[in-house]
């Protein structure tokens, strides 16, 4: 990216994924707007305009530059809003074909996906999410309960499809936009380079653990884990059943508990869980012996690591 004669960037010109994820990382390092400006040669107003867009949404996809024109009119604007937050659509598509019959407009998926962006809208929304200001006690949710059973439904496994992988500056992190049947793409950072051809991640079908907290890796926002055979040497990318759609949940036989909201790392939930996922000698996912399954479409599998650990 070019600056200017002034070393800031031209009006017109946009941040990268990896700049914005510097950004919101330098702000969870308590530096000021001011810092982050000189430090990273930004003017303010954009490193202000990426840490809002980062609280509002937990994403660091940039806010529309000012003058930037809806392509939709103000009042259907305030009708996709209503039908993302009062029906509960698995999908951007299924999303776009109830507001183009609700309003009667012509639009696309992509200026669906862009204008429900611009609302903060992350993942999928319903009639039945808490309203804005309402607490929600530990009882409620499960979190926080000493007596609160640790076990594989704890964990939200989904099915997810790789749209973009690209190499990190490290050469050994992977950072990956993952379709899960959300509005939109999650991020992921995973140290995969050595073990899967960039090549072979594109488009590709994927585990992912969706309920771990959010951090910063690599200058990333990271929002999920893609699952893995490993041994020692070696990792090998779990795969989900054929037929599976990203979004399907990923369930256990044995084991009907909720997912939790996000993982708690202070209580541990995750390494107790993990020792307990192994492939079997088919090289079929398990847990305690019961498969990785999506219903009615089969069971996740590696493709040749049997006998190894699951991570």
């Amino acid at each position: 990216m070019q600056a200017d004669s002034c070393g800031k960037m031209g009006r017109g010109e946009e941040l990268s994924e990896f700049q914005r994820g510097n950004v919101v990382g330098c702000h969870l390092c308590k530096k000021s707007v001011r810092e982050i400006a000189a430090l990273l040669n930004l003017p303010r107003s954009t490193v202000s305009a990426v840490i809002l867009r980062w609280k509002r949404g937990g994403i660091t996809t940039a806010l529309p530059r000012s003058g930037r024109p809806h392509k939709l009119k103000e009042e259907h604007r305030q009708l996709l809003e209503k039908v993302a937050q009062e029906k509960c659509l698995p999908s951007i598509k299924a999303i776009a074909t109830e507001f183009q019959t609700a309003s009667g407009a012509n639009v696309s998926c992509s200026t669906v996906r862009r204008e429900l962006h611009d609302m903060g809208f992350r993942g999928p929304v319903s009639s039945n999410d808490k309203p804005k200001g309402q607490k929600t006690s530990k009882k409620q949710t499960g979190l926080g309960q000493k007596d609160a059973t640790v076990d594989v439904s704890r964990l939200d496994l989904r099915v997810g499809r790789i749209v973009t992988a690209v190499l990190l500056p490290d050469a050994c992190s992977v950072y990956a936009q993952i379709d899960l049947g959300e509005v939109i793409p999650r991020t992921v950072v995973s140290k995969l380079a050595k073990h899967v051809p960039l090549a072979q991640m594109q488009n590709r079908s994927v585990v992912v653990l969706c309920n771990v907290q959010p951090a910063v890796v690599g200058g990333v926002v990271n929002e999920g884990k893609i699952m893995c055979a490993s041994s020692q040497d070696e990792l090998e990318l779990l795969d989900p059943p054929g037929g599976a759609a990203p979004g399907d949940r990923i369930t256990f036989q044995g084991f009907p508990g909720v997912p939790d909201k996000e993982l708690n790392p202070k209580k541990l939930v995750w390494e107790l869980i993990q020792p307990d996922l192994r492939t079997d000698a088919r090289c079929v996912a398990t847990y305690r012996g019961a498969a990785f399954e999506v219903a009615g479409k089969g069971v996740c599998t590696a493709q040749t690591m049997s006998e190894s650990e699951i991570k």
